[in-house]
């Protein structure tokens, strides 16, 4: 874990890197909190050559357990001071030592997803899991990849569209893909009855390839 600063505000972030460094990409975990999932999605991440950091949305270390518990603190989060923690937080990630390319990824999931949807500077590649968003509200020059699942209320199918639609009229690269048999949290092994395998393994690999793909073009750039 490290500390980094938003003006007066202090925060804390898991990073994993590898030893001969690599592009970085942010990790914007869920309305769970940094839990042990995403901490180790960093160190997957690192493991095929990424700087990851991860940091708390929330500003305080909190997580939760339950849907009843996340609700709760996403009520209570300050748009203003989220938006800072994570742009501090590509600053920080971009100043580490190893980062290759002055650009960075960003991988999001739901709540995570739905700002790394909003984020502008030093972006060049977003990766977003169950979360469509407003194409009206995204304006970061950069490419994007969604993975969606095939049942899913918080992102049905019309928003899914709405989003592809709207990115390609703004001339965006976006590649979409849905997940037959899939609801959502399918991603996520910590999540019984939600995960899964297959998919998941699928979705991990296409991220990994997008992220290649984009980052290494852009750090020799």
């Amino acid at each position: 874990m490290i500390e980094y600063r938003a003006g007066d505000v202090g925060n804390t972030a898991y990073l994993a890197a590898p030893r001969d460094g690599g592009p970085g990409v942010l990790v914007l975990h869920a309305w769970w909190g940094l839990t042990p999932f995403f901490k180790g999605l960093c160190d997957r991440l690192a493991g095929e050559g990424f700087i990851a950091l991860a940091p708390y949305l929330y500003g305080n270390r909190a997580t939760a357990a339950t849907i009843e518990e996340a609700e709760r603190l996403v009520a209570g989060m300050d748009g203003d001071r989220t938006y800072a923690l994570i742009t501090a937080a590509i600053d920080r990630l971009r100043s580490s030592d190893g980062v290759q390319g002055e650009n960075i990824g960003v991988v999001g999931f739901s709540l995570g997803g739905a700002w790394a949807l909003l984020l502008e500077d030093h972006i060049s590649a977003v990766v977003t899991f169950y979360e469509a968003g407003n194409p009206e509200n995204i304006s970061a020059d950069a490419s994007f990849q969604g993975h969606f699942a095939e049942q899913d209320e918080y992102a049905p199918p019309e928003d899914v569209r709405r989003l592809e639609e709207g990115l390609r009229a703004k001339g965006r690269e976006i590649e979409v893909y849905t997940y037959p048999g899939t609801g959502h949290w399918f991603f996520e092994e910590d999540r019984p009855g939600h995960y899964n395998a297959d998919a998941a393994q699928l979705a991990w690999e296409r991220t990994v390839r997008f992220l290649r793909d984009r980052l290494t073009s852009a750090g020799k750039a």
